[in-house]
């Protein structure tokens, strides 16, 4: 700078540099702020799918493009077909399909996968995942039996990895609000849970024939709605009793639709009986509509869920039930993707979250016992499941 300022000393130029030389300092603070500014933002979570069987996948395939905290790397399913298929309709590039997800990890080094596939291959999903350190999120429930359920555990915790269950209702307010109400103690301690989950029937909805045809299949779904939704308000009663289990857990089923559901179930109920506290739990492709609500009743108080942001209220107090908009869920609470991030940035999931995988190995302890209820006949008592 000294020599090009004596070099065109007395000049016009010269002016210009030294001028120059006064705000180079400044300028180059700018830069390096700017700089340190987009190395602190954070780096998308690289995800991969695994399966396409699973009609849910659908959700993720269009909520991506704007989501800011996923990055997807690739996807692996088996069946060309389905790859093809996904392919065309999301326009999604060559070089995110594989046919084998060891090869698709080994080539496209994704953090977590979203496993969409049939129920019975989640533990297979994870166990290829774990060994190469990857986490998992999959669909709701975990896995078809409590035995399933304790691998998965035990291979999470061998491998130090993550893993999570998705859950529609996981991300409703309404459902948030009625447990801060119970947890808050402005409905007493809790004495009754009523839930409520299903539609009309997955064939009467027209989910694709590839997600119907394991929907239906035992072996590949644990059960029909027995599995399908009860597993909702199992999840949400484990949560409300932060992670504690029943004592008994009776359960019938019938086959309203044996035409079209043959082997299994299409409408459910599991009875959750506590120290001082019960659940029901009606899971069902019968329902003349969709729904998803919950019912808490405590000792002076009540909250009912109506649909996912709003919460019938009752206390002792004001005697009056008011209708009330449930707070929104802040981030990442408030989408499974920003949870599953958060979570593998160094979230720590409180007791009995309801998307934590020891919440859903007691979740699938009741689902298994539900199950062995309805083959019995009889109520079935839970023992102690060890660490």
């Amino acid at each position: 700078m000294r020599v090009l300022l004596s070099c065109f000393a007395g000049t016009r130029r010269c002016n210009f540099l030294r001028s120059f030389a006064r705000v180079l300092p400044a300028i180059l603070m700018l830069a390096l702020a700017a700089a340190a500014g987009a190395s602190s933002a954070p780096t998308p979570l690289r995800v991969a799918i695994v399966g396409l069987e699973h009609g849910h996948v659908e959700g993720f395939l269009k909520a991506l493009p704007g989501h800011k905290d996923v990055q997807l790397v690739g996807i692996a399913d088996a069946d060309p077909a389905l790859l093809a298929k996904y392919q065309k309709k999301y326009s999604l590039p060559e070089t995110l399909l594989f046919k084998s997800e060891a090869n698709m990890i080994e080539v496209r080094r994704p953090q977590a996968v979203l496993v969409y596939t049939p129920i019975s291959e989640h533990r297979h999903a994870i166990e290829i995942a774990a060994q190469y350190g990857v986490s998992a999120m999959v669909e709701k429930p975990l896995t078809i039996s409590l035995e399933d359920a304790l691998a998965i555990r035990r291979t999470a915790r061998h491998y130090h990895i993550h893993v999570l269950v998705n859950y529609e209702t996981t991300w409703y307010a309404s459902n948030r609000a009625a447990y801060d109400e119970l947890t808050r103690g402005n409905l007493g301690a809790v004495r009754r849970v009523v839930v409520h989950d299903g539609h009309q029937g997955p064939k009467e909805i027209g989910v694709p024939p590839e997600f119907l045809s394991w929907l239906t299949n035992p072996a590949q779904s644990g059960a029909g709605a027995l599995y399908d939704f009860g597993c909702y308000g199992v999840d949400l009663m484990t949560w409300l009793m932060h992670g504690e289990a029943p004592l008994t857990v009776t359960a019938v089923v019938s086959h309203d639709k044996p035409e079209i559901y043959r082997d299994v179930d299409d409408d459910s109920t599991i009875v959750l009986k506590y120290p001082h506290a019960q659940a029901v739990i009606q899971g069902s492709w019968n329902w003349p509509f969709a729904r998803k609500d919950m019912e808490v009743y405590g000792a002076t108080g009540y909250a009912i869920t109506v649909g996912a942001d709003k919460v019938r209220i009752r206390h002792e107090r004001d005697n009056d039930e008011r209708l009330t908009n449930a707070p929104p869920l802040a981030a990442p609470e408030n989408d499974p993707l920003s949870y599953l991030a958060a979570v593998m940035t160094g979230r720590e999931l409180p007791l009995g979250d309801l998307s934590a995988l020891d919440t859903n190995v007691v979740v699938m302890q009741i689902l298994d016992a539900a199950r062995e209820s309805v083959k019995t006949g009889k109520t079935v008592k839970l023992r102690k499941i060890e660490d």
